[in-house]
């Protein structure tokens, strides 16, 4: 938990190895409901390495001065991502 969205993270860190590596996030909306899209991949203890790029979409709320986890969303794949962008740049009017 934490009292700034800024300082909200994926990163989770086991046994002294940060098995979760947060790359990237993007803040979605802001307030006492927060929505963040983060970017991040796995630690892979067989090979020794990070796996793909992964995404997972969060939903904090925000009580008694710390935002909590509400709810997330894995996005399985860069495949399930590619079709979750060109089905949303469908229903969206194109910008001018």
């Amino acid at each position: 938990m934490a009292e700034n969205i800024e300082d909200l993270t994926v990163n989770y860190e086991e046994d002294g190895i940060l098995v979760v590596q947060e790359i990237d996030k993007e803040i979605l909306s802001r307030g006492s409901w927060t929505t963040i899209l983060f970017r991040y991949r796995d630690f892979d203890k067989t090979t020794q390495q990070y796996g793909p790029d992964k995404f997972t979409i969060r939903r904090y709320q925000k009580r008694n001065g710390l935002y909590q986890t509400k709810a997330k969303f894995n996005i399985s794949s860069t495949a399930q991502a590619e079709k979750i962008i060109e089905t949303l740049s469908r229903w969206l009017p194109p910008k001018e």
